[in-house]
C-alpha cells in the first residue's frame, strides 16, 4: 500500500534543514534503492525556499510507514512543525510496471 507524507517545516529552520540534507538524502537513497520510496521533493515557498516536504512511499501498514518516516534524519532533528500521513492511491503518472 502507498503512504502520502507530507510535513511543514518550524519557522526560521532553514539552517538546520540544510545541514541536515545530506543525511536526508541518504536515508532516501537507501529507500528509493530498496523499492520503498516512490517519489520525494520539497516544497517550497514564493522565494524559492524549501519550506517542507512530500514523500510517496510504500508499507504494509500506515504504523510501518510512520516507522520509516520516524527513521528520517529531518524526522530525528524535529525538522517539522506539523506532519501528515495517509493511504494513498496513485492514479495518474504512474510508472510503468509500478
Amino acid at each position: 500500500m502507498l503512504f502520502a507524507f507530507t510535513g511543514t517545516d518550524k519557522p526560521g529552520q532553514l539552517d538546520l534543514r540544510v545541514a541536515t540534507r545530506p543525511d536526508h538524502v541518504a536515508y532516501l537513497t537507501g529507500l528509493y534503492d530498496t523499492g520503498v520510496l516512490k517519489l520525494a521533493g520539497p516544497f517550497i515557498d514564493g522565494n524559492g525556499t524549501p519550506c517542507g516536504s512530500m514523500l510517496v512511499l510504500e508499507a504494509d501498514t500506515i504504523e510501518a510507514a510512520r516507522d520509516i518516516l520516524a527513521g528520517d534524519p529531518y524526522a530525528k532533528v524535529g525538522l517539522f512543525a506539523a506532519t501528515e500521513v495517509r493511504a494513498w492511491n496513485w492514479t495518474f503518472g504512474k510508472p510503468a510496471g509500478n
